[in-house]
């Protein structure tokens, strides 16, 4: 059974979607009705626009949505047994299965964006990536430290994304590393996402999802928080609003998934970080990728 998975933030590169506009008039309508829809011209940004550019949350969670998205919808034989992203993924994967429609998901990607930069710009914060420790030992560390740090990323085994305040994130990657970690890395990321500092946003997401219609999905979506498989569109609804302050439980899903009957990962979109993570939790497992 093929498992559709669809990368998050941080799969952005300079001319992501250029080929696919040039090559693919139904994918050219796609983008320009995306143009519409944001009130930009988000495929300048995306064709022409640097790494920095990319870099802005309210540009990157659109443009990697985007790239996803229409790749899925002009494939020409897509027929998922299930489907997962990884954070921002997970509302491609949305779109992928059917619960959701593009232009809603683009709409909910952009309150997203927009609301989490502007919960990043309340509270200066950050992103870490802790390598070669157990998921257990990082969790413990972080409840020592002053501040808010928290597990936010867990990605797969041995790799643990934490984030929380600026301070409390750099004295928690000191303890890490005396506590054995083979790296412990800040990330490039505008603030502190899957933490409780992400709390502002909360209002004017739930606002959006509420005002969205979710139906019944043309086969199982594995979310975030739970890593488990979900069909009943109240219970997605409700997930996709609690990721926003959750951890994103990306090996559990794997496992999850495979138990279920994944026999071939396909990442679609940007990258091919979630080939590597499946790779990490299971070494023999198929992978492909198409962006």
């Amino acid at each position: 059974m093929n498992a559709y998975v669809f990368p998050g933030q941080g799969a952005q590169f300079p001319g992501m979607g250029k080929e696919l506009y040039n090559s693919n008039p139904e994918a050219k309508k796609l983008f320009d009705r995306a143009n519409e829809i944001l009130g930009f011209n988000i495929t300048d940004i995306m064709f022409n626009g640097t790494e920095e550019d990319l870099k802005q949350t309210k540009v990157t969670q659109p443009a990697v949505f985007l790239h996803s998205t229409i790749l899925t919808l002009t494939l020409p034989d897509f027929h998922p047994g299930m489907v997962a992203g990884h954070s921002l993924g997970e509302i491609s994967a949305l779109v992928a299965n059917k619960t959701i429609s593009f232009e809603d998901g683009l709409r909910l990607v952009s309150v997203r964006a927009q609301t989490m930069q502007k919960a990043c710009e309340i509270n200066p914060s950050t992103m870490a990536a802790i390598l070669g420790l157990e998921d257990n030992v990082v969790e413990d560390v972080c409840k020592t430290i002053d501040g808010v740090v928290v597990a936010a990323n867990y990605n797969c085994p041995g790799q643990l994304v934490i984030s929380g305040e600026n301070k409390a994130v750099e004295a928690a990657c000191a303890k890490l590393t005396e506590a054995g970690a083979k790296r412990a890395l800040l990330l490039p990321v505008g603030g502190a996402f899957h933490s409780p500092l992400m709390e502002p946003a909360r209002v004017e997401l739930a606002a959006a999802i509420d005002a969205t219609t979710f139906t019944t999905p043309i086969c199982p979506v594995y979310q975030n928080v739970t890593a488990s498989s979900v069909t009943d569109p109240i219970a997605i609804k409700q997930n996709l609003l609690i990721q926003l302050t959750a951890p994103v439980k990306w090996t559990q899903t794997v496992i999850n998934m495979i138990a279920g009957g994944a026999t071939k990962f396909i990442e679609v979109g940007p990258g091919k970080t979630l080939q590597g993570l499946v790779k990490k939790v299971d070494r023999a497992m198929p992978t492909e990728g198409i962006s």
